[in-house]
């Protein structure tokens, strides 16, 4: 059975993978899937629930039961509007903290799957083109500087009236560096056969562009 085409992109936190994702799927008219978002609505459902970021067999179980659904730019979780919710600093350090944990990426396996549908998929995330589709066409690891990430980051918190200290954003990026590479299942890492597009000095419209020449190499 011939499967819908994916490119797979994966890298470190604020590196751009989402933004360049997105507007390749947009570009190629395929589907998008940020799995960042998942683990951000699975913090977010188990800070609901008092589930305990430690617990990794309750939020495993509470990861399959979740209700979760993307509408015209807007995440839904449980029929709940959460696309700023899911967005902030304590919700992203909690959703680093239960990504380790086997249960949870294995709850996640299916839903991520169900996303590969016709006309093809641009999914990113940190085991996207290491374990959740290591048959994508293409395979790319998104990558920039911590200093570069941190400011970029600063710059986004900043424009939606959020106040940040670059300091701190610096410090919270290496440590979910740290235990993103370091975790024993599915750690981050460069997939077999990936290629490396290292964004510190490149502008969105080139990264994509980039993205998009090698994607049209790859199908040619």
């Amino acid at each position: 059975m011939n499967l819908p085409p994916v490119i797979a992109i994966d890298g470190p936190t604020a590196s751009g993978k989402g933004t360049v994702a997105s507007l390749v799927a947009k570009k190629l008219g395929f589907h998008y899937l940020d799995s960042g978002a998942l683990y951000r609505l699975v913090a977010l459902g188990s800070q609901k629930a008092s589930i305990e970021p430690q617990n990794g067999p309750e939020l495993g179980i509470l990861a399959k039961k979740l209700v979760i659904s993307f509408k015209n730019g807007q995440i839904l979780l449980n029929s709940e509007d959460v696309t700023d919710a899911i967005r902030t600093e304590s919700i992203g350090l909690r959703a680093s903290a239960i990504a380790v944990h086997p249960e949870v990426r294995q709850a996640l396996v299916g839903v991520q799957h169900g996303f590969r549908v016709a006309p093809g998929l641009v999914a990113d995330g940190r085991d996207m083109a290491s374990v959740i589709f290591p048959d994508a066409v293409l395979k790319i690891f998104l990558t920039a500087t911590a200093e570069a990430r941190a400011e970029r980051r600063y710059k986004q918190l900043i424009a939606k009236g959020i106040s940040a200290k670059l300091e701190h954003l610096l410090h919270d990026l290496q440590e979910r560096d740290a235990r993103d590479s370091s975790r024993g299942t599915a750690p981050l890492l460069v997939a077999d056969g990936a290629e490396v597009l290292e964004t510190s000095e490149l502008s969105i419209d080139q990264a994509v562009k980039t993205v998009l020449d090698w994607y049209q190499s790859k199908v040619a």
